[in-house]
C-alpha cells in the first residue's frame, strides 16, 4: 500500500535470473533490481512493489503471463503466504539447475577459480525432510485464537498453517494442532516459539515460555504429549534451561549405519537438517577425503562428530576441534558410546585472531595427510594460514554458503598453494534458495 491507502500499481517485467532467496529479479525503473517472490526466470510476470530499499525492491507476484515450462503446482495449500519455503512453484530437479549453477558462477565471479571436475549433485526425496525447524507462535486477537509456523513472506506475522510438506511428518502433521493447544493455555500470549527436534526413535518439542505454566495448562500439555506420542519441554531461560514436562528428558539420536554409528544429541544443538541427505554428505565427504588405515585426520568445525566419528572408523587417528564447549563433550561421549578410541576433541574458538594459534596448538606436532573443514556461514577465513602450514595431501570443505566458500577456495588456491580438483552441490533444503556444497582440494599442482 502507498502513503494513504493507495493501492500501488502492478507493472509487469520480464524474469532474469533467482536471486540467493529463491525469489524472481525483474529490471525495474532505471535497472533497479526488483525481487518478485514466486517468479521463475525467463517468465513475464506482472508484480506490485511491498517493500523499497537502496539496493532493491521487494514485490509480491500478483500474475503470471507467460509461464516458464518447468513451473509446478505447489504442493503445500500454505505456498505464496508461508516464507518457509519459496521455490515450491518450480520441478525438483530444475532447483538442482539453477542451485548448480549458482554455485558454478559464484566459484567464478568471487574465486576466480574453477574445479577441475564437478561433482553431481546430491539430492533426496523433496518433501517430509527437516527434521529440526524453529516455528514462530503468536496469539492473534482478530482471530481469536494463536497460530503457529513459520513467518509469512515480506512480513513478521506467523503464517495460519494446518499441515507443513517439508517438516518431518512427525511434525509436520501438527502444526494446526499445536496452533489450537497453545490457544487453549493461559500463558498463549507468553509462548512466542516452538522449535522441534526430530531425532531417529524420538520427537521433541521445546516450548518457549515467557510466564510459568498453570496447572491446567500442564495438564493439557501432557495431554497433547500422550496422544501424539511426543515429548514436550519448557524453555523458560536460555537453550541450556530445558524442563521436561514428564519424567526424564528425552534422549535424542540418529544413526550412521554405513559406519555402524549412533549420534545422541541434545534438542538446540547444532544437526544436518536433512537425515537422508546427511547421510549422502557423509558418504561424499569420506569418498573425497580417501582415507586409510594409516591416514591421520583433522577435522574442524566438528560439532557433534557427524564427520569426526565416520573418519575414525576408516582411519589411523582423527582430531576434532570444535568452538563450542557443549558439543565437544557431546562429541566425545558420542565417541566412547560407539567404542572408538583412535579420535580426541578439542573446544577452542576458530574465530578471530586467536584462530591460527589455537588450530596449530590443538592440532599438534604430528602432520595431517588429510583435513576436513565445515565452518558457519562466515566461512573459513580466519583458519586458512593454518591450513597452509598444517599442508595437507588432500583438504575437503564443507560449505552452507557459496559466497565464503569462493572466497576462501580462491585464497586456498592463488595464494596458499591449494589445487581445486572437485566441487559439487548437495540439496540439503529442497524448495528453498538455500545451497550447500563441497569443494575437494589438493596441495600443490
Amino acid at each position: 500500500m502507498a502513503r494513504g491507502g493507495a493501492l500501488i500499481e502492478a507493472v509487469a517485467g520480464r524474469v532474469d535470473a533467482l536471486n540467493s532467496e529463491g525469489w524472481g529479479v525483474v529490471r525495474g525503473a532505471g535497472g533497479k533490481a526488483v525481487f518478485v517472490a514466486g517468479a521463475l526466470p525467463g517468465e513475464l510476470v506482472e508484480y506490485r512493489v511491498r517493500r523499497r530499499q537502496r539496493g532493491h525492491d521487494q514485490a509480491e507476484l500478483v500474475a503470471v503471463l507467460e509461464p516458464a515450462a518447468d513451473r509446478v503446482a505447489p504442493r503445500c495449500a500454505h505456498f505464496g503466504v508461508c516464507g518457509g519455503c519459496a521455490l515450491q512453484h518450480l520441478a525438483p530437479q530444475s532447483q538442482l539447475a539453477v542451485k548448480d549453477a549458482e554455485l558454478r558462477e559464484t566459484l567464478r565471479r568471487i574465486g576466480k577459480v574453477e574445479p577441475a571436475q564437478w561433482l553431481p549433485p546430491l539430492a533426496g526425496d523433496p518433501w517430509g525432510y527437516r527434521r529440526r525447524a524453529r516455528l514462530g507462535a503468536r496469539f492473534v486477537h482478530a482471530k481469536g485464537r494463536s497460530l503457529v509456523g513459520f513467518r509469512e513472506k515480506m512480513s513478521s506475522h506467523v503464517a495460519d498453517v494446518e499441515h507443513c510438506e517439508v517438516l518431518r511428518p512427525e511434525v509436520g502433521r501438527l502444526v494446526g494442532e499445536l496452533g489450537r493447544l497453545v490457544s487453549g493455555l493461559s500463558i498463549r500470549e507468553r509462548l512466542p516459539q516452538i522449535e522441534a527436534a526430530v531425532g531417529d526413535g524420538a520427537v521433541v518439542l521445546v516450548l518457549r515460555v515467557l510466564a510459568p505454566p498453570s496447572a491446567g495448562d500442564r495438564a493439557l500439555l501432557a495431554a497433547f504429549e500422550r496422544r501424539h506420542g511426543i515429548r514436550l519441554l519448557l524453555q523458560a531461560g536460555g537453550p541450556d534451561r530445558l524442563e521436561a514436562l514428564s519424567g526424564d528428558g528425552p534422549e535424542l539420536w540418529y544413526d550412521l549405519p554405513a559406519y555402524d554409528l549412533r549420534l545422541a544429541f541434545e534438542p538446540a544443538d547444532f544437526v544436518q537438517v536433512n537425515g537422508a541427505m546427511n547421510r549422502l554428505l557423509v558418504d561424499r565427504v569420506l569418498a573425497l577425503l580417501e582415507p586409510t588405515p594409516e591416514s591421520v585426520v583433522l577435522d574442524l568445525y566438528c560439532g557433534l562428530g557427524n564427520f569426526t566419528l565416520p573418519l575414525a572408523r576408516r582411519a589411523a587417528r582423527v582430531v576434532g576441534i570444535e568452538g563450542e564447549a557443549g558439543l565437544v563433550a557431546r562429541a566425545a561421549a558420542n565417541a566412547r558410546r560407539n567404542g572408538l578410541a583412535n579420535v580426541r576433541f578439542h573446544a577452542a574458538n576458530l574465530a578471530g585472531e586467536q584462530a591460527v594459534q589455537s588450530c596449530l596448538a590443538l592440532a599438534g606436532a604430528e602432520g595431517y595427510s588429510q583435513v576436513l573443514i565445515d565452518p558457519p556461514r562466515t566461512g573459513a577465513l580466519d583458519v586458512l594460514p593454518a591450513l597452509a602450514r598444517i599442508a595437507p595431501r588432500r583438504l575437503v570443505y564443507v560449505s552452507c554458503h557459496p559466497g565464503s566458500l569462493a572466497r576462501d577456495l580462491g585464497i586456498l588456491v592463488s595464494r596458499l598453494g591449494f589445487t581445486l580438483r572437485a566441487a559439487g552441490i548437495a540439496d540439503m533444503f529442497p524448495h528453498t534458495g538455500h545451497v550447500e556444497s563441497v569443494a575437494v582440494l589438493e596441495r600443490g599442482a
